[in-house]
């Protein structure tokens, strides 16, 4: 039996990412936490009716459905982008507090219309962002101070996972909402270059954007590479950090503890570091190099805990609403340079 007041949750799309917010919930649910999963929603069948069987709860074709036979709290949103707005307001007209999957939506236009009535509802928004649970970007953040350039690299190997979308809106969103919330500073310009390689969309994609603090931040995302790499790296004054999503590794180089050092060494510093990366912490050319402590946690299972707090206690999201809308406002400008450098190519996309 859940404990008293547990929230009641539902999860809408029995997919890949459904069926891991699922996984989250009953584990939370077996942990004795205040959470109890009611319910999942998928038209499809086969995959609702796996994941009732496999987590003992019952299955709606509908959220209509689900929400006449099931009191829910809140819920989950792990349908294809394209019908995130349907089923988040269908949710959120009914009195449901919504974890809405990245991105928000497909377009501006479909994020407002939610924002607007989760705010006339007085419902709560967050959005699946969860690399901003890495444990690594936790850690990270204790130590930022002023930081002015950024490079990202985001490369996948092809699956026909999220085809819906292109690499921007699939991958890169990730790192352009951390680095949103890093820099705190409005956005004067974005250039980009992308191309389709292995669907209709574009799968592989590299931005520059800058800020108006003078921050610079470069993107790279692939979904059509040989191997796997999520590291975000970035300087500041007198220090230089380095996270490694996957292995949930903090590096950092303290340049005030380093011998003579000067600014034109700070180029090499990228490569160093990066060769250091095995030694340990051991300081290597004047350099001081540290691994800093990294608590490690399951990001999905942290967003998941951060979303019934605030459910449970009616605070903004750590990743709110409106977070989720200028991650895909930045990501829409991105996709509209790439079109236009297209066009100035020749090229199709």
């Amino acid at each position: 039996m859940a404990p008293a007041n547990s929230l009641r949750v539902a999860v809408v799309g029995a997919g890949a990412f459904g069926r891991n917010h699922l996984r989250v919930y009953n584990e939370l649910e077996q942990a004795r936490e205040p959470v109890e999963l009611v319910a999942v929603v998928d038209p499809g069948g086969p995959a609702a009716a796996e994941a009732s069987a496999k987590f003992g709860v019952p299955s709606f074709s509908s959220i209509a459905e689900c929400l006449a036979a099931q009191d829910v709290d809140a819920a989950s949103v792990c349908v294809p982008t394209v019908h995130h707005r349907a089923a988040a307001e269908e949710l959120i007209a009914a009195g449901v507090d919504v974890l809405i999957e990245k991105p928000l939506a497909p377009s501006l236009e479909d994020a407002d219309s939610v924002l607007a009535l989760a705010a006339k509802h007085e419902r709560i928004v967050q959005v699946g962002h969860l690399e901003r649970f890495n444990p690594a970007v936790t850690a990270a953040r204790r130590y930022l101070n002023q930081p002015m350039f950024f490079e990202s690299h985001r490369l996948s190997v092809f699956t026909p996972r999220s085809l819906d979308v292109d690499v921007v809106l699939d991958l890169m969103i990730h790192d352009l909402d951390i680095v949103l919330n890093l820099v705190g500073s409005p956005v004067t310009e974005v250039r980009a270059v992308g191309l389709p390689v292995l669907s209709p969309k574009v799968d592989i994609a590299n931005v520059r954007v800058e800020f108006e603090n003078g921050c610079v931040a470069n993107f790279t995302a692939s979904r059509v590479s040989t191997e796997r790499v999520r590291k975000l790296r970035f300087f500041q004054p007198h220090q230089y950090l380095s996270i490694d999503f996957a292995r949930q590794d903090l590096l950092m180089i303290d340049v005030t503890a380093a011998a003579g050092m000067d600014p034109a060494k700070l180029a090499a510093m990228a490569q160093m570091l990066q060769a250091s990366q095995g030694a340990g912490g051991h300081p290597s050319a004047g350099l001081s190099l540290s691994k800093v402590p990294v608590e490690p946690g399951e990001p999905l299972r942290l967003e998941i805990a951060s979303f019934l707090y605030s459910v449970r206690n009616r605070t903004r999201p750590l990743v709110s609403g409106e977070d989720g809308r200028a991650a895909l406002k930045l990501a829409l400008e991105i996709n509209e340079a790439i079109s236009v450098h297209a066009r100035r190519a020749g090229l199709k996309v």
